[in-house]
């Protein structure tokens, strides 16, 4: 049996590594065991990162609806209320959206959740 050495991999494994850590500062990006450390940790920052992003759309949307109720003198929590008791099935996305870029169309969607 053929004696196999794990020169090739290793060198490999640490040069994905490096190549993931290029950019950060000091040892980080130089030293494999730091640079795997802190890539390890910028992986995490990453995943929570993306589940956080989508708490913080919504909130923008709140406020940009908010924002918007204001100008019509209706409070968001009666707006939203109003929506639900009328099945105006529209997501906060979309609301925002409207309440940007087409504002008649918005008041109309008030008009309809507040009667």
């Amino acid at each position: 049996m053929a004696r196999i050495k794990k020169g090739v991999t290793a060198r490999r494994r640490h040069k994905r590594t490096l190549d993931r850590a290029e950019g950060y500062r000091g040892g980080r990006s130089t030293l494999i065991k730091t640079a795997s450390e802190a890539v390890r940790h910028a992986g995490a920052y990453a995943f929570a990162g993306r589940k956080e992003r989508k708490g913080d759309m919504r909130r923008m949307w709140i406020t940009r609806i908010s924002a918007a109720l204001l100008l019509e003198g209706v409070k968001y929590s009666r707006f939203i209320a109003g929506m639900k008791a009328n099945k105006i099935e529209l997501d906060r996305k979309v609301l925002a959206d409207l309440a940007f870029s087409e504002p008649e169309t918005f008041k109309a969607v008030v008009k309809a959740s507040t009667k």
